[in-house]
């Protein structure tokens, strides 16, 4: 029954997140925002629907239960919905699920993004291992896991090249330490 709650709330809480992400995504080019990185979006997509699927099914078909040490990871995944929703805040219209840069418009310094460059992969790297890992669903852990590695090593490098060269992200970094390094 909680994997049914907490399933139907991770769908639901997407759901919500594309819908907003289509808004800002409209606004974005609206403004004279450039899409980069749409060769690699269809596989992002991909990776999230199917490791939806790969959760329910592993779950339900091996009849999984909730790990016996569900008292430390649901913090940490309660912690992660924290971090995800101030980051969105934080961005506030310029949040996406793609990559749309307005140029010559100052990256975002404040929330969790004075901390880390991408505190929303970071994020959602905890989740697609920590949510399988609730209910001792391995093999979607570990798969989704490193399929999200591969993506993000693709992802990541496009973003950042795209906000060097439509923003003052290079200058706003050099100034600042972070808990995740420039290159």
């Amino acid at each position: 029954m909680m994997f049914i709650i907490l399933f139907s709330l991770l769908l639901l809480q997407r759901v919500v997140e594309m819908v907003i992400a289509k808004r800002n995504e409209k606004w974005m080019l609206k403004q004279g925002g450039i899409e980069h990185g749409s060769e690699h979006y269809p596989y992002i997509i991909a990776l999230h629907i199917l490791f939806f699927i790969s959760l329910f099914l592993e779950v339900t078909i091996f009849e999984k239960e909730v790990t016996s040490i569900w008292y430390i990871l649901v913090p940490i995944i309660a912690f992660t919905q924290i971090i995800r929703y101030w980051a969105i805040y934080s961005l506030g219209s310029f949040w996406n699920t793609k990559i749309i840069i307005l140029p010559n418009v100052h990256v975002v310094l404040k929330g969790p993004y004075k901390y880390l460059k991408h505190p929303n992969y970071v994020v959602v790297a905890v989740e697609i291992l920590f949510i399988p890992l609730l209910f001792q669903a391995y093999m979607t852990a570990i798969l989704f896991s490193l399929l999200n590695l591969a993506i993000m090593s693709v992802r990541i490098p496009t973003e950042e090249k795209a906000l060097e060269k439509n923003t003052n992200y290079e200058k706003a970094f050099q100034l600042k330490t972070r808990f995740i390094p420039k290159k």
